[in-house]
């Protein structure tokens, strides 16, 4: 009998811990009962109706307001969990190929060079302390934003023999550096032995777009400098749309490329205003946007919903026709805090593996759907395995667009 009674005991807690992690599918989360979990409202009710069945305590007061669900059996209380709600939010998936110009805040340090002077080889630059990656904002008190207005400030500093007082940015601090430019033999300008940079382009895929505010979010991650390997700080810079002319199919240890051709008409579809780890983020400039597959707003989900299987992404292989490709998602780590990676994909689509090799550059952004909501966005290529790459969940996209607020999914 004390056995019998045992079991059962085991059993209801058995039932509970299902109960409380009913979100996840993952059996090897039955050893963890969260303390928190975040929802968006459509997603609430069957935890309303599992913690009735439970004789949750107050059931009345279970709903889109609730702070904490309390979890009981007869009047014994086993768990209480947070819940926070979000609001249902739909959006747009994108899919577009779209063109990406920024220009950085000030001028961005990309190298060194030697000057060759009638006494010695030196880089002024390099021997002021300045280091590739450092980021150029001042130049004799007066703000730099782009590289034509380096070269008067150089050649009135060297005429007057006198240094330049350079203020720089390096890793979100502040740095003050002299620099004397010199004069290579045998030519009349001044240099400062540096090579610098104000701006960057490339491909990428737009991911969605809120059709309330008009902020969209692209690319699933960070745009770094070429040369330097660092994100690059955004002063401003536009999305455009662009046509896919052809791909370099990808193979294992060389990823693939889609090439393409920006608008003739320079077609700006929105402005940049944030380059960050989940891509880049700003305001669409046309309304109208579409990819004439899902054009209507559509639900999202959070990584706690994501799952192992079919799923499809939204993708241009030529011209700009959006077209829609299958694909499995491996694997879906559900996760509390912003990260990248938190799925990888693999591409299944025979039309697509004809076409790209698989996942290509270019690709970044490509909105991934899994049963009719937008889970996430493709965001790199496996070197040696182009069919297969990573993912990021489209919640952290969604707060950096600023579409949901990260407090309300602060547990």
């Amino acid at each position: 009998m004390r056995g019998d009674a045992i079991r059962k005991g085991i059993g209801v807690v058995f039932l509970i811990v299902v109960v409380c992690i009913g979100l996840s599918d993952n059996v090897q989360e039955w050893v963890h009962v969260p303390n928190s979990i975040t929802v968006f409202e459509e997603d609430f009710a069957p935890i309303d109706e599992a913690a009735k069945a439970l004789q949750a305590v107050p059931a009345s007061t279970i709903g889109a307001d609730t702070e904490q669900v309390k979890f009981e059996v007869g009047n014994f209380p086993v768990k209480n969990i947070d819940v926070n709600v979000l609001p249902k939010k739909e959006v747009i998936p994108g899919g577009q190929s779209i063109g990406v110009k920024l220009n950085t805040e000030g001028v961005l340090v990309v190298g060194h060079h030697l000057i060759e002077t009638d006494d010695a080889s030196l880089s002024p630059g390099e021997e002021a302390g300045i280091e590739v990656g450092d980021m150029i904002t001042h130049i004799d008190g007066e703000e730099i934003q782009r590289m034509s207005q380096v070269g008067d400030f150089v050649q009135a500093a060297g005429d007057e023999e006198r240094s330049l007082e350079i203020r720089l940015k390096r890793d979100q601090k502040a740095y003050e550096k002299t620099l004397q430019p010199v004069k290579a033999k045998g030519e009349h300008s001044y240099r400062m032995g540096l090579y610098i940079r104000d701006s960057a382009a490339g491909v990428g895929t737009l991911t969605f777009y809120d059709p309330d505010s008009k902020n969209y979010g692209a690319l699933g991650h960070v745009i770094s400098d070429v040369d330097t390997k660092k994100p690059i700080i955004v002063h401003d810079g536009q999305i455009i749309r662009s046509s896919v002319t052809s791909i370099e199919k990808g193979s294992n240890g060389d990823p693939g490329e889609k090439l393409a051709s920006l608008s003739k008409k320079r077609d700006v579809l929105g402005s940049i205003e944030k380059n960050s780890s989940f891509g880049i983020f700003g305001k669409l400039e046309k309304a109208d946007l579409k990819n004439h597959i899902h054009d209507e707003g559509m639900p999202v989900s959070l990584s706690t919903n994501v799952k192992e299987g079919p799923a499809q992404i939204l993708t241009v292989v030529e011209g700009e026709e959006v077209q829609e490709f299958d694909i499995e998602i491996i694997s879906s780590v559900p996760q509390k805090q912003p990260a990248t990676k938190g799925m990888v994909i693999k591409v299944t689509d025979p039309k697509l593996l004809e076409a790209t090799g698989g996942i290509v550059q270019g690709m970044s952004g490509s909105p991934i759907i899994q049963d009719g909501k937008l889970v996430g966005a493709v965001t790199h290529v496996f070197v040696n395995d182009p069919t297969s790459g990573y993912g990021c969940h489209i919640e952290w996209m969604l707060e950096e667009a600023g579409v949901i607020e990260e407090e309300a999914k602060a547990s």
